[in-house]
C-alpha cells in the first residue's frame, strides 16, 4: 500500500531516527516503511499519525 509518510515527514522537518525514536521502532523500520516493504501494525499507524498530526486516510493512499 501507498504512504505519505516521508512526504507527512520532511513538512515537520523530521528525520527518519527522530520520528522513529518518538514512535518507538527503528530507524530502519520508518524506511521499510517508507519505501513500502513494510506493513506496520495499527498501533504504530496511529502512532506514526499522531506524531506527524495526521489521520490514517492522510497517511496510507487507500483509495487505491
Amino acid at each position: 500500500m501507498e504512504n505519505n509518510v516521508r512526504i507527512l515527514r520532511e513538512k515537520l522537518n523530521l528525520t527518519q531516527s527522530v520520528l522513529a525514536d518518538k514512535v518507538g521502532v527503528t530507524r530502519q523500520t520508518i524506511y521499510l516503511i517508507e519505501v513500502g516493504k513494510y506493513n506496520p501494525t495499527i498501533k504504530l499507524c496511529i502512532n506514526i499519525c499522531n506524531v506527524l498530526q495526521t489521520d490514517l486516510n492522510s497517511l496510507f493512499d487507500v483509495k487505491k
